[in-house]
Order: structure tokens, then sequence, then C-alpha cells
């Protein structure tokens, strides 16, 4: 198999499960490349999976950290019922005014706010403001400092919350000591958060496809 193979067949379940896909979500990988923002979205079956983990625990606040232009930002709040709400954080002013545009033409203004600045700078004053604790959280920003992101997302969560941590496999390097790189070493750091604290339970889920050889992890806030 090779990632020629894994490319086929996202594009074959695209073909048979997301034909009806909203026109907008191609819209929006369009807009994103004309402003030059990097190809790193989620892919359309990423996407509807996370849609539908929205709907599956009926999540009515989400986070997200890591906005990037919208894409994934769009396929949640599509699945959010009328009175839903999702934040999402993004530190490049690039990256929060493409996705600003692309929420305005989904029509989901109403329901997002993007917020601009470092996710850790941001995130303490969520919690001051207490506009949480979130239903779903989606983390998928710069991998050095995941374990701070996954710390905070507990601190906003409830027993029952969902959190998702994006890129947590990339290409198998997690599992190399000798690699120094700070991605790799954020995301090793964040399976050791994971394997020691006491209020999640979690699992890693490896992928292959569009995006290549990866994986997320999953977990479920526990009570206290």
């Amino acid at each position: 198999m090779s990632a020629n193979d894994w490319s086929r067949m996202d594009t074959y379940i695209g073909e048979q499960l997301l034909a009806d896909a909203d026109p907008i979500f191609e819209n929006v990988l369009r807009a994103n490349a004309a402003g030059g923002l990097p190809s790193i979205d989620v892919s359309p079956a990423q996407g509807k999976f996370l849609n539908l983990l929205v709907r599956i625990c009926g999540a009515k606040r989400i986070l997200e950290i890591g906005t990037l232009g919208g894409y994934s930002t769009i396929w949640m709040a599509k699945a959010l019922p009328t009175d839903g709400r999702l934040i999402s954080l993004e530190f490049a002013p690039k990256h929060a005014a493409v996705a600003r545009d692309n929420l305005a033409r989904a029509g989901l203004l109403e329901k997002t706010e993007v917020r601009l600045g470092a996710a850790l700078d941001t995130l303490p004053k969520l919690a001051v403001e207490g506009v949480g604790p979130f239903d779903l959280i989606f983390i998928d920003a710069d991998k050095p400092n995941n374990p701070g992101y996954l710390d905070w997302a507990l601190k906003l969560s409830r027993p029952g919350t969902v959190i998702i941590l994006d890129n947590v496999v990339r290409d198998g390097k997690v599992t190399d000591p000798r690699n120094t790189d700070p991605s790799i070493v954020g995301t090793r750091a964040a399976f050791d958060l994971l394997k020691a604290s006491p209020r999640i339970d979690s699992t890693a889920l490896q992928t292959v496809g569009l995006k290549g050889w990866d994986g997320f992890v999953l977990g479920l806030v526990k009570a206290p």
C-alpha cells in the first residue's frame, strides 16, 4: 500500500458518503488557498467525522484550538443546535481574517467566534469569563504546546466532555525517543499527560489518507 492508494480511498469515501456535502466546504478550501494559507486542513472525511461527533454527543458548546481558515470550524458549527456556540482560537491574524470571511459566507457568524491571540494566553481568559465548561474540545494547533492545550482543555471541561487531539502519529515519528523535533516532543508529552491524568479516559487511532499517515486522540473526561 502507498500514499497514492490512501488518497484514492479518501476520494472514494468522498464520492460515496460525502457527495451531498454543502458546497461551502469547497469554497472554503479555495478561499484558503487564495489567502495563502497552508493546506493543512482536516480532510473532508475527517471534517464529517467531527460533524458526527458533535451530533453524537449532543454538544452545544464547542472550543476549537487552532482555526486556520475555518474549515473544521464550519464542519462542527453546522452540527450545532440553534442555541449552540463555538469559540475558535487562532494565533495568526491573516488566518483569523480568512476564517471570519469563510464563516460569514457559511452563514455561521451568529454561532461562532474567532478569538485572535496565542491560545495559552486566551485560554485563561475563557476560564475567568466563565464561558465553559465546553461539551467538545478540538485541539489542532502548534504541536509543541499540546501539553498546555490539553491541560487547559481539562480545566474547561465537565464530566462527559469529548476532547479530540489531532495529528498525534506524525508518520510514526513519536515512537523514536531520539527525535527532538519540537512537534514530536510536544506530541509525546501530550501522550504522557493523558497516561498520567486520572481525569480523562482516552485512546488514539491511526489514520491514512489524503493527509498521509497520522492519527488522533479521542478522550472522554471523567468525574473527579
